[in-house]
């Protein structure tokens, strides 16, 4: 794969939200069957106020110097919410971004001092710091303790690898549809802001060689993000945890992102945490 890749993402992306939507729910007729589901092209661009060979360029990546003004009209008739309003028009005008930006050789994304001390201090919460590709770049005790990241190559960090291409990931995660969704959710975000990145094209590649269940959820094209939520673990040893969790950037690095794990005090999880934390320190 490559950046090139966009001009059929877009297309995808449109028909996507245009199937979510009835006729009928935006004061159309039906007509009887349709051979589509949910909007047509032409009346997606008569309720955007457009005409239909303008929408029908635009959805097939050909909408390079749409307006804003377009971009809003069509994600208020498709009813897109704030995250894929933003990933329309990251995906509608991929050549704003820097077009140098990912190619050649990029060095390896670093954690600053300072971000690996904040990690170190938090001794009772699990924490990490992900990269652009989902990559996890530094961790505490306790983080390590959980998740495991010292025991795994490199390679073995990158978090959607973890969800679908390791073996025990359905037993690691009880709720494993609903992470491997979130998980692809997100990764389609990062992959439209950073279509130009040959390492997180090739990582999209990748998986969908590798796994029929990214294909089928990467086919979805959701776009989520993933600011806050509950985790749950079934740790080796520890058991169960369930594992609210925030999110926040890194500093002046909006590609890094500290995850916290943040168990509600005096909880089971929160107990089994302490064990776990005691046994990092013998």
């Amino acid at each position: 794969m490559d950046g090139d890749w966009l001009d059929g993402e877009i297309g995808g992306f449109l028909r996507s939200r245009r199937a979510r939507i009835q006729p009928e729910e935006v004061g159309l007729p039906s007509h009887g069957r349709r051979r589509v589901p949910g909007l047509r092209r032409e009346e997606v661009a008569q309720l955007a106020g457009v005409s239909v060979d303008y929408y029908i360029r635009l959805e097939q990546g050909r909408g390079a110097s749409v307006s804003d003004a377009v971009l809003d009209a069509v994600a208020r008739v498709l009813r897109l919410d704030e995250t894929e309003h933003a990933h329309l028009r990251t995906v509608a005008r991929p050549q704003r971004r820097h077009r140098g930006e990912g190619l050649g050789h990029r060095p390896a994304p670093q954690v600053r001092p300072g971000v690996q001390s904040l990690l170190d201090s938090m001794e009772r919460s699990p924490a990490f710091v992900l990269g652009r590709r989902m990559d996890v770049l530094a961790w505490n005790a306790l983080g390590d303790a959980v998740n495991g990241f010292s025991r795994v190559t490199p390679a073995g960090r990158n978090m959607p690898r973890q969800v679908f291409l390791n073996p025990s990931a359905r037993e690691l995660y009880p709720e494993w549809p609903a992470v491997a969704a979130t998980t692809v959710a997100n990764l389609r975000i990062a992959a439209g802001r950073h279509a130009d990145d040959p390492e997180l094209c090739a990582l999209v590649g990748e998986l969908s060689l590798r796994s029929e269940d990214f294909r089928r959820l990467w086919a979805d094209h959701e776009v989520r993000e993933c600011a806050y939520g509950v985790k749950k673990i079934r740790h080796p040893v520890a058991g169960l945890l369930t594992l609210p969790y925030e999110t926040l950037t890194v500093g002046q690095d909006p590609e890094q992102t500290l995850v916290v794990y943040t168990p509600e005090k005096g909880s089971e999880t929160a107990e089994r945490l302490a064990l776990l934390a005691s046994w990092t320190t013998v």
